[in-house]
């Protein structure tokens, strides 16, 4: 039996409640594809982090997105939303947060790899580690859609973290990813078919795109990429929704033809 998963791509802005609004019509866009889990992009509630401790705070968050799974009774995995850090750590923790389709919140996983680089674009410069503190654990989370792999970001660049996921039974590994444009255009594609051919699993990869404010520029792409590494759909730079078939029988099939682990 197939599921179907979707990648929703937007272009968030500073206010969460704007936000919010666009969102909700790509959930329901996905959810009238007959979507069974539905990813969003890193930081789709504000890509401004002056939000984010409020954000953070606020349980008014957690109950909205519980909301608009239990609405359309789907998976939906907010791709980045900003938690509080542990002890006395005042920055904020970056979050990938899996509510069930009755809206509760199961599991959360935490970026490991934080995005502290130089970038030839108009921001030049980024320090996330200025804002969140980083997690430490591997996740994933059996679902009727499959078992899934929880990873956000800059952590598609440490293949040694989607091989633990693989370890860990993974048959879907999610990236959801605010991916510049400059990056996104070297690096992103390729990066994702990596990941899948080497751990022979379904990736999707819900991305921002566009322009954020005059220095942030995200690359968009959202991709659905399938375990042999052939490409099951893809976005351009507009907002919008991807949705594709997960086949856990084709899955076996291609771990089987081509045995990738030794016992």
């Amino acid at each position: 039996m197939s599921r179907r998963i979707a990648a929703v791509q937007c272009t968030s802005v500073s206010d969460p409640d704007k936000n919010k609004r666009a969102l909700s019509v790509l959930i329901a866009e996905a959810a009238s594809q007959q979507a069974d889990l539905v990813l969003l992009p890193e930081m789709c509630l504000s890509m401004n982090s002056d939000y984010y401790h409020e954000l953070a705070q606020d349980c008014a968050t957690l109950e909205w997105l519980g909301a608009q799974a239990a609405a359309h009774s789907l998976w939906l995995v907010a791709g980045a939303v900003p938690q509080p850090a542990p002890g006395n750590d005042p920055r904020v923790r970056s979050a990938s947060l899996v509510f069930n389709p009755q809206g509760e919140l199961v599991t959360r996983y935490d970026k490991i790899h934080l995005f502290d680089v130089e970038v030839g674009d108009a921001q030049g410069s980024y320090r996330e580690s200025d804002t969140f503190s980083p997690g430490n654990d591997i996740v994933s989370i059996e679902t009727p859609v499959g078992n899934i792999g929880l990873t956000i970001c800059f952590d598609l660049r440490f293949p040694e973290q989607y091989q633990a996921l693989r370890d860990a039974g993974a048959d879907i590994i999610l990236i959801p990813a605010a991916f510049t444009h400059t990056t996104g255009e070297a690096h992103w594609e390729i990066l994702l078919k990596a990941r899948a051919i080497e751990t022979q699993c379904y990736v999707l990869a819900a991305n921002q795109c566009g322009w954020h404010d005059d220095k942030r520029r995200t690359w968009g792409h959202s991709m659905i990429v399938g375990p042999w590494g052939d490409t099951l759909g893809m976005l351009h730079e507009s907002p919008g929704v991807i949705v594709a078939d997960v086949d856990l029988t084709e899955l076996a099939n291609v771990r089987k033809k081509m045995p990738l682990t030794r016992s």
